[in-house]
């Protein structure tokens, strides 16, 4: 048997360090590794910073989408002097003048049905027509009992001609004449008697007929042939509503009372139009007719109703409205569109469009720069001094308006905006009344997110979209 060499090591043996060896190549790969990412994190946090300094130094126009040098094209307006309503608004619902809800006034079967689903008719047109036949009977037999009650009248009378003959001659007693003048009144007591029966029995015959009481507009059937109606139910038979004219009732605040009625008091017509729900189509234009006696005191309004003559149907019973009622109208007012007025909070402005080129360092007017917040139409920077001048980038040049000595094209400019501060009127049918302008001055309709005040602009029949800001406060502009 032979022997092989023993693999156990003996306690005084030292061990071998190759073992050690991968371990310590493993952790030099882990060191590079990391530190490969470490160089490329710190890379790419050292070209976004880069980045941001570079749109930082653009300047306030390249944030705004603008080019700086290049005239921001503006789609102009031109304040004009006119007329200008004042109008109270209100929600109204339109309400027939009248409305017929035909029931049975006698009991029988429904013999014809005279009308269409939504036929215009007019009074006295025939409608439903209920079986005559027992109460033309019943008219016969009243008939029948009036004419004999009228001759056993004439009879008595005959007699009682006949007797006061007599009694004149002294051939028959008192007594018997009195009789007779009684006898008389009794008969024709019987003949009123059935004079109104038969004059009940004609009506009665006549409710078997149904006519239109109103000129309108049936609605939807609610019966047909064969039906058997009793007297005096709930069941309704037919609708008509009257639709030409027809009224809407709207309510407006007990504060605006008193100026309605002022214009009432002095003989005024004053004009309503009705408008549909989304106030995008003027349905009908009417009048004020007359107003409610009393306010109601739970929502401090008081309802008026106006009157329409309605030709093409456009108002439909219980619709809903928004009516616009004329209380005044203010003549010789200077307007401008409205999408022309921009706000800073209470205060209002509007870009006038100049003649040449622009002076970024120019005082702005009003003391407010020309900036408006994206999509909210308001101003969007407020100075406090009576100097405000566009932003300015790295190069120093101004943003908004022409690079000095650097830009051939912002030289060439044809015109420019100030901003200027007005006041503001009433608003009616898109334009607003200012006060702070002269009529024929042109100004900017367009563009305001690019706009700042002195910042030159060329004439065009298409602006810049305004930009519209985010929740987290980035433009959406591209």
């Amino acid at each position: 048997m032979s022997s092989q060499p023993s693999s156990i090591v003996p306690p005084d043996h030292p061990v071998s360090s190759n073992a050690d060896a991968p371990k310590r190549r493993h952790r030099w790969i882990w060191v590079v590794v990391l530190l490969a990412f470490g160089l490329l994190f710190y890379w790419i946090f050292s070209y976004s910073k880069k980045n941001q300094a570079a749109v930082m130094s653009a300047g306030g126009a390249g944030r705004r989408g603008v080019i700086p040098g290049m005239a921001i094209p503006v789609v102009p307006a031109t304040a004009k002097t006119g007329s200008l309503g004042v109008y109270l608004e209100a929600i109204g619902t339109v309400t027939p003048v009248y409305t017929a809800q035909m029931t049975a006034q006698v009991t029988g079967v429904i013999t014809d049905v005279h009308y269409r689903e939504g036929q215009y008719v007019k009074k006295g047109d025939a409608l439903i027509d209920i079986d005559p036949r027992p109460y033309a009977a019943q008219l016969a037999e009243a008939q029948g009992a009036l004419e004999r009650d009228q001759n056993l009248l004439a009879e008595a009378q005959m007699d009682l001609s006949r007797y006061q003959t007599a009694w004149a001659k002294n051939a028959i007693p008192r007594q018997t004449l009195e009789d007779q003048e009684k006898l008389v009144l009794q008969d024709q007591g019987v003949v009123k008697n059935d004079e109104g029966t038969v004059q009940y029995a004609t009506v009665q015959l006549g409710y078997c007929h149904i006519v239109a009481p109103i000129d309108g507009r049936v609605g939807l059937r609610l019966v047909d042939p064969g039906n058997l109606v009793t007297a005096n139910s709930t069941t309704v038979l037919v609708v008509i509503t009257q639709m030409q004219p027809i009224t809407v009732i709207f309510t407006v605040a007990e504060d605006n009372l008193d100026e309605v009625l002022d214009q009432m008091r002095h003989g005024k017509q004053l004009s309503v139009d009705a408008w549909n729900r989304d106030r995008t189509t003027k349905l009908a234009t009417g009048r004020l007719m007359t107003v409610d006696n009393e306010i109601d005191t739970t929502t401090g309004t008081v309802k008026m109703r106006a009157q329409f003559p309605n030709p093409d149907s456009a108002l439909f019973p219980n619709e809903f409205v928004n009516t616009r009622l004329l209380v005044n109208t203010l003549t010789n007012q200077i307007m401008v569109p409205s999408s022309a007025v921009q706000y800073n909070g209470d205060t209002a402005y509007i870009y006038l469009i100049k003649p040449g080129p622009g002076n970024p360092n120019a005082g702005s007017q009003g003391g407010h720069s020309g900036n408006r917040a994206g999509g909210t139409g308001a101003a969007g920077q407020s100075s406090g001094s009576h100097s405000s001048a566009p932003a300015q980038g790295s190069s120093g040049q101004p943003s908004g308006g022409s690079a000095h000595g650097g830009s051939a094209g912002a030289s060439k400019a044809q015109y420019h905006v100030v901003m200027q501060v007005v006041k503001t009127g009433i608003t009616d049918n898109g334009w607003t009344a200012v006060q702070g302008i002269p009529t024929g001055t042109m100004v900017a309709n367009s563009s305001f997110d690019k706009l700042q005040d002195q910042a030159d602009i060329s004439l065009s029949k298409i602006g810049i979209p305004d930009t519209q800001t985010t929740i987290a406060g980035e433009s959406s502009a591209p």
